[in-house]
């Protein structure tokens, strides 16, 4: 069955157009690209730093004492 019939092509056509253009979108996106970049490589960054601090503490205290300061902070947060 047809979902539109020839004779309503007049009325299909404004329908069929894109509601705005690709400039128009283009410049919408750029800025959130670079919002998102920044919170990205600031996670990046964070995260880096985490593995960075673990690694500290496993060479200073031992594996044992690493292992008990992790459980005794989380146990703190909780």
């Amino acid at each position: 069955m047809a979902l539109a019939w020839a004779r309503n092509w007049p009325y299909l056509n404004p329908m069929a157009q894109p509601v705005s253009t690709q400039h128009g979108m283009m410049a919408a996106t750029r800025p959130q690209g670079r919002v998102a970049s920044a919170i990205v490589w600031s996670a990046a960054g964070l995260g880096a730093v985490v593995v960075v601090g673990a690694a500290a503490l496993w060479i200073r205290y031992g594996t044992a004492v690493f292992f008990e300061m992790i459980a005794a902070g989380i146990s703190a947060c909780f």
